[in-house]
């Protein structure tokens, strides 16, 4: 099969699409001829040697794909050969095939493209773990969202919506401010020219957001706990920032808050399984009927996946990007 490995860490041109062996499809595994592939910040750490692949899992980059099922292993239940699936990854999706737990993968609705359905797991998984199964962001409270124009903003601001919280975003342009409007984000703060700390508080008469996600990490340490409400939840999903959170622990507990930091990727196989069931069963009717529907910022060809990787790090784009072979 056909992969695009890293052969030494480095910019976008380090990716060399190569032949690589088949892997092997274990009992509750299935083989899924890859339709496309998500491209996520953390193929690119992966690409700069930052962030490789777990030692079970397949060491060139790619952490979500959509295609079809054309093989499974003896134990497997929930899929049949010829079924439209997307799926959550270690690694290895940037490939014409993946070999992933059956537990990891989700039928693609019908009435959605499969390509399209690439860009659907590492930013929900992401989202509904962080924003609603630990942040326990409930019906009527206020979400902040660092980075409302990316992948995972887009996806935080429908799914907050979808669930009745209110939304502000910021992000560093006029552009994709308007696009986080059009998917229901009420505040709309552009941080190179105004302070979002003042901002959420002015919309929330003082309070603050009850849950802020966060991918900047140290740099907004400690303005993210001026601007979260008492008993508030900061979810630290990445440190695009590049430096260490300096913060004053005790302003921390006059709020009350939690400041809590995670990783989807490292987290168990049991983990994360029980995180894509719970998507299956609270998301996948809201796809289904077409209420979610990721903003896709271009397509790109596996021969030309380093102008994505500068897309993603240029962060003009809007939204996912993916990858087809």
């Amino acid at each position: 099969m056909r992969a695009i490995i890293v052969n030494s860490p480095g910019g976008p041109d380090a990716l060399t699409l190569s032949t690589v062996p088949n892997l092997e499809v274990g009992t509750h595994d299935i083989r899924v001829e890859v339709a496309a592939a998500g491209v996520n910040r953390a193929d690119i750490m992966q690409r700069q040697g930052r962030y490789p692949s777990p030692a079970d899992a397949p060491q060139w980059p790619g952490l979500e794909v959509s295609g079809v099922v054309t093989e499974i292993g003896d134990d497997v239940t929930r899929f049949g050969i010829g079924d439209r699936v997307c799926a959550l990854l270690p690694g290895g999706g940037y490939a014409t095939e993946v070999v992933v737990h059956e537990g990891l993968a989700l039928l693609v609705p019908l009435s959605m493209d499969l390509i399209d359905a690439a860009a659907l797991p590492e930013a929900l998984a992401t989202v509904w773990s962080n924003v609603f199964m630990s942040g326990e962001l409930a019906p009527g409270e206020t979400l902040l969202v660092h980075g409302g124009g990316s992948g995972i903003g887009t996806t935080a601001i429908q799914l907050a919506r979808l669930m009745d919280a209110h939304v502000a975003v910021t992000a560093g342009s006029a552009k994709k401010l308007a696009v986080c409007g059009s998917l229901g984000a009420e505040v709309l703060i552009n941080y190179r020219e105004q302070d979002f700390v003042a901002e959420i508080k002015a919309a929330t008469e003082g309070r603050g957001a009850d849950v802020i996600l966060d991918i900047m990490g140290g740099s907004y340490a400690a303005r993210n706990i001026e601007a979260v409400a008492i008993n508030g939840r900061i979810m630290v999903i990445a440190n695009q920032s590049g430096e260490p959170a300096t913060f004053d622990p005790f302003r921390l507990m006059q709020k009350r808050a939690r400041y809590w930091a995670t990783t989807l990727r490292a987290r168990s196989l049991a983990e994360r399984i029980l995180i894509v069931r719970s998507l299956e069963a609270a998301v996948w009717p809201l796809i289904a009927s077409g209420e979610f529907r990721p903003v896709i910022d271009g397509r790109f060809s596996f021969a030309t996946a380093a102008d994505a990787h500068h897309r993603l790090e240029s962060s003009a784009h809007v939204g996912k990007i993916v990858l087809v072979p």
